[in-house]
């Protein structure tokens, strides 16, 4: 038992609410800067948090399925108040964005032919691409370094992400089971079992049920509570999956509406998954903005609430460890391939493979360079040049 549990909180469930919000509504910086103010402010300014509860937190959100930073933020909720602590701080980090990401999906569906709108997003759209090569590439170094096992694992997703065009979800629990199955297999199975084991069950998981000829809200809620399942540690991991569903497989946006969605998290504060309200705006206005996002975070809320109480005790088991460390090589490999993908689509002249490499260019050397700044420089740039490229 910690001290959490022990002593009475130094705040009310309020304050921590109104900071969450607060938080939502002015976070930039992606889902690590986020996490770095909530431990700047919460454990060292405020001393709300203890250190050890931040670190579990942190952890947790590391090794299950959910956005990273609203991953957190909901355990944090948790520490002293539970349940409600968990609902009220989750709803009050996102709402911010939420709202902000429909307001742009009526401005983009009312005004979206206007010129100055495809020009602005003529730029950002190479801009993003740019944002998310120097992300996986970051992701690579941090989560794959120089381990072999994981690189075969990221290659594999990479190269059938690029091929199919589309994320296939049964591959990163295949990962995942590999992973335990490999580095911490259980004393009761032998290794002489594990390549049949691995060749006999792991396909099944291809059964991995669909939208069985559901009303397109339906179809929405099943499909991005399936995407939310799978969004490990970075909100970037949801990009392959999303496209895969979205573009390829339902054709419910373009791949112009779909750059252009990913855009508009970048542009935004809060969590970069918080796209997701933009892509249901587009397909079915405010009912699919709120069934989409209401999809995609239910997954982060429950993965987190529920192992909570017993995080302590099996969060640090080496099965668990390895099971995480393939999954999250996975989703890795699968950006990096969207990287590709998504290039093909928004790479379509020499002005935007000049604002690709020099965005890339640009956060390599300024680390600490705001992605926002980066997307508003690109828009104006897109703005003088679309006229140009486009007469």
């Amino acid at each position: 038992m910690n001290a959490s549990e022990v002593s009475a909180p130094g705040y009310t469930i309020g304050q921590l609410t109104r900071y969450m919000l607060r938080l939502g509504t002015f976070g930039f910086g992606g889902p690590v800067a986020l996490a770095g103010y909530m431990r700047r402010d919460l454990v060292e300014r405020l001393g709300w948090i203890t250190e050890a509860d931040y670190k579990e937190g942190l952890t947790l959100a590391q090794l299950a399925p959910g956005p990273l930073a609203a991953q957190l933020a909901i355990y944090l909720g948790y520490v002293h108040y539970r349940i409600l602590g968990a609902t009220l701080v989750g709803v009050a980090f996102v709402l911010p964005s939420f709202l902000m990401v429909v307001s742009l999906g009526w401005a983009y569906v009312h005004f979206g032919g206007l010129a100055w709108m495809q020009a602005v997003f003529y730029g950002v759209g190479a801009c993003v691409v740019g944002i998310i090569a120097i992300s996986a590439y970051k992701l690579t170094v941090k989560t794959v370094g120089k381990d072999r096992f994981l690189w075969a694992i990221y290659l594999i997703l990479a190269a059938v992400t690029v091929a199919t065009e589309s994320e296939i979800a049964w591959l990163f629990i295949a990962a995942g089971l590999v992973g335990w199955l490999w580095r911490a297999p259980p004393k009761w199975l032998g290794h002489s079992g594990l390549n049949a084991l691995a060749a006999t069950h792991l396909p099944l998981a291809s059964g991995l049920p669909g939208d069985l000829g559901l009303p397109l809200l339906g179809q929405l809620g099943a499909f991005f509570i399936k995407a939310g399942a799978f969004v490990f540690g970075s909100g970037l991991a949801i990009v392959p999956f999303l496209y895969g569903g979205v573009v390829t497989e339902h054709h419910w946006l373009n791949d112009k509406q779909f750059v252009d969605a990913v855009a508009v998290a970048m542009i935004t504060p809060g969590p970069v998954v918080i796209t997701v309200g933009f892509i249901g705006y587009l397909i079915a206005g405010l009912p699919g903005a709120c069934v989409a996002s209401l999809g995609t975070f239910l997954p982060c809320y429950l993965f987190t609430v529920i192992p909570a109480p017993y995080f302590k005790k099996y969060g640090k088991l080496p099965g668990v460890r390895a099971f995480v460390d393939g999954i999250t090589a996975a989703a890795v490999g699968a950006i990096t391939g969207s990287v590709i993908v998504i290039a093909k689509r928004s790479i379509v002249d020499l002005p935007t493979v000049a604002l690709a490499l020099i965005t890339i260019g640009m956060l390599w050397r300024f680390k600490k360079l705001p992605e926002p700044v980066v997307v508003v420089a690109a828009a104006i740039i897109g703005l003088v040049i679309f006229p140009l490229m486009h007469p």
